[in-house]
């Protein structure tokens, strides 16, 4: 009778070979000690056979045997231990870790595009919009930052790949070398996150991070005008078109007061360099249409900076993030009704949203989703029908 020998997983090839010698060079002693036992049993009384057949030796006292036999220690035993079970237990792949759902107080990271164009869309109302098209240029998470080393929880992103080596510094290279990018990039950006919507360094991220229906807050420098007039850089009414103005129609008008303080203040609004150097954010802009394919998001309306300008998109602020907050400690859904506590997060979402890549939308999920994702007929929920 041979003892069952097990082997460990993490073992390599050469102590495989070892081990089932060793099982070989086993089950061989075994056989000899049971013909040796068999003939000294033979040359013996029948009482004392009768007494041999009636104590059977267990399997450990075998395996003790074999041991002594072959001077083998007693940490080999670990080998000739095992069973069925344990095997299979060593075999069964682990179990894999849940993945986390978009909660009405998480925040995700936001994306660096690139402004396209301009076209128009006919929506399922048969309402004719604008749109504007950002291109999401080759998003990825460069660092983390998080306490204690930072007063926050952001994520850094960095887009735009540089193929010429001008324009980017060691340092720069350094630093997202150490997050795994080895193409430079021309753009770092860092958005504010929730501790639940961190990413690992390295991943990129995806236009199928946003969904179309829901509301996005876009942010980008402003488009250069040139010197400029107080009436159209500020808004001024200007001079009387006619009686009592001599050739200054369009002007700003006084400056200051009097002798005294007998200076302009600083900061008077005046003529000069219009737009150009300041950013400004267009908030609830309403996402029509995804492009997985070509990385394109399609927002309604108008986004700040001239084509080919950089601009932030995130989860808008106040339509979004801030009325499911609003919503969510105050008990409520957003469609009014008292939280149970069981509802899914979704409830928590517009109407034309049914849930939120979390903790974004990378390239691995845009490969399981189609091309082009529009903006479907939104259902409307009668008062009546909710109460």
């Amino acid at each position: 009778m041979t003892a069952a020998v097990g082997f460990p997983l993490a073992r390599s090839a050469h102590t495989l070979s070892r081990t089932v010698a060793l099982s070989a060079t086993t089950a061989s002693q075994l056989r000899l000690l049971s013909s040796t036992s068999a003939s000294s049993s033979s040359s013996s009384s029948s009482s004392s056979h009768r007494q041999q057949q009636a104590t059977p030796l267990t399997a450990a006292a075998r395996v003790r045997r074999v041991q002594q036999e072959l001077n083998l220690p007693s940490s080999s035993s670990r080998w000739l231990s095992s069973t069925a079970a344990s095997d299979a237990e060593a075999v069964a792949p682990t179990p894999t870790p849940p993945t986390p759902s978009w909660q009405p107080t998480s925040r995700r990271v936001g994306l660096i595009t690139r402004k396209v164009g301009m076209t128009s869309f006919f929506l399922s109302t048969g309402q004719h919009v604008p749109a504007t098209i950002l291109q999401v240029m080759s998003n990825q998470i460069s660092a983390h930052v998080s306490p204690p080393k930072g007063a926050y929880t952001a994520m850094q992103v960095a887009a735009f790949d540089v193929h010429s080596k001008r324009g980017i510094t060691q340092p720069i290279k350094g630093h997202l070398l150490k997050a795994g990018i080895e193409t430079p990039k021309r753009v770092i950006h860092e958005f504010r996150v929730t501790s639940d919507a961190f990413l690992p360094l390295g991943t990129q991220l995806s236009a199928v991070h946003f969904v179309p229906g829901q509301h996005v807050d876009v942010r980008a420098i402003t488009r250069g005008k040139g010197f400029q007039g107080a009436m159209k850089r500020h808004g001024f009414h200007g001079l009387r078109a006619s009686h009592g103005v001599s050739i200054s129609h369009r002007s700003h008008g006084s400056t200051g007061q009097h002798q005294d303080p007998g200076r302009v203040f600083p900061g008077k609004k005046m003529a000069g360099r219009m737009g150009g150097t300041a950013h400004r954010t267009v908030q609830n802009v309403r996402v029509l249409r995804i492009d997985s394919r070509d990385e394109l998001l399609f927002v309604q309306g108008q986004v700040p900076g001239p084509e080919g300008g950089t601009v932030y998109v995130t989860d808008a602020k106040r339509a979004l993030i801030g009325k499911a907050a609003n919503a969510f400690s105050a008990g409520k859904l957003r469609n009014g009704q008292l939280a149970q506590g069981d509802e899914p997060s979704s409830e928590y979402l517009p109407e034309a949203v049914d849930d939120l890549p979390f903790p974004a939308g990378t390239k691995e999920m845009a490969l399981a989703m189609p091309e082009v994702v529009e903006l479907g007929p939104v259902k409307r929920v009668a008062a009546a029908a909710a109460s």
